[in-house]
């Protein structure tokens, strides 16, 4: 899409019919969106998803009045014409939280979208990851936004609110400074033409820079593994061999710590079984006892009896015997002593 098509679309007169939205995702639990979810989620972290709370369609044309700058009512006889501008660079759930926002400020909104091209967008911020077209092509594919305006404007002009009757700007209200001004949209504000959405915290465009540059040998090797040459990922002989051997150690680590785990495993495995095994011994012999000792009498009891019965029947035949063996020692010295008394007696008498 040019330039010129794209503005010859954007300034519509009133009786542009919106386009149809979808139901508002506020219905269904976060916990089981869908990886279609108009919330641009998918799946991922559950503690990401149970921090964002359904954003829902406002039904009323009521707006913000406690803001510390005037915002204009809205038309409610045609679509609002809200418009939100960005680089939109690697798009992700935070940009489509901020249009979703957009889309449902009002009930009737028809939602534009400028992005900067290239040249403004290196100059005045950096570098980006994906060219123009690319981020032009990525935004029309979002559900929420109806018109994408290509080459805008890095600050929002009045030639340009004018130019595509824009009623509000949307962006989150916080003052975004350029080397002209301290904030870029303090124009709109005092106009009443600034619709302030909130910002997703925890993720950004510079937060998965990030995160690639962090892991940068592994997002190397992976790419190498996946056929790329070391030419088209720009880097030399010597660091591709840096890399093969990094990927060596790596797969020696994993496989030492695989052969502890299996070795760790096996061990409680066969503790596991010899434990099944002593219980089901200890088992076995509980139920065998019973019957071994009726084994045993069936077998041994009569003489058994027979013997113990001889031996009790020897201790009844003598009584000197009978009592503890101190008290048979007392009575053996009490008849030796008497005896001796006798003779003694009889020795005086003669």
């Amino acid at each position: 899409m040019s330039n010129k098509k794209s503005r010859d679309s954007g300034s519509s007169n009133n009786s542009e019919q919106p386009t149809s939205r979808s139901p508002s995702p506020s219905t269904h639990s976060l916990g089981s969106m869908a990886p279609d979810s108009p919330m641009g989620l998918g799946e991922c972290d559950p503690n990401i998803l149970k921090s964002f709370k359904p954003i829902e369609t406002n039904m009323s044309y009521d707006v913000a009045t406690d803001k510390d700058y005037p915002i204009n009512t809205p038309p409610q006889d045609r679509p609002v014409r809200l418009y939100c501008d960005g680089i939109y660079d690697l798009v992700h759930y935070g940009h489509m939280r901020a249009l979703e926002q957009a889309k449902k400020s009002f009930p009737n909104v028809y939602l534009m979208v400028g992005m900067c091209n290239d040249l403004d967008t290196h100059t005045r911020k950096g570098k980006t990851v994906m060219m123009e077209n690319e981020r032009y092509e990525s935004m029309r594919h979002c559900r929420w936004v109806d018109e994408v305006i290509t080459d805008a404007p890095w600050i929002v002009t009045q030639e340009f609110l004018d130019q595509h009757k824009i009623d509000y700007v949307c962006h989150d209200d916080l003052p975004y400074a350029s080397a002209e001004s301290d904030d870029v949209y303090a124009f709109v504000k005092a106009q009443g033409r600034f619709l302030p959405t909130q910002r997703t915290d925890g993720v950004s465009t510079s937060d998965l820079i990030t995160r690639i540059v962090r892991d940068y040998d592994k997002y190397l090797r992976r790419n190498l593994e996946r056929g790329m040459s070391p030419k088209e990922l720009n880097i030399s002989f010597l660091k591709e061999q840096e890399l093969n051997i990094q990927k060596h150690m790596s797969d020696i680590r994993e496989q030492i710590k695989k052969n502890i785990r299996g070795t760790r495993e096996d061990l409680i495995g066969e503790l596991e079984d010899l434990k099944a095994e002593l219980r089901h011994t200890k088992l076995f012999w509980e139920d065998r006892r019973q019957d071994f000792v009726r084994g045993f009498s069936n077998m041994f009891g009569n003489q058994v009896n027979k013997f113990f019965g001889r031996k009790r029947l020897g201790q009844d035949s003598r009584p000197e015997d009978r009592g503890s063996p101190v008290k048979r020692s007392r009575q053996s010295l009490s008849k030796t002593d008497s005896r001796s008394s006798d003779e003694v007696s009889d020795a005086v008498d003669q």
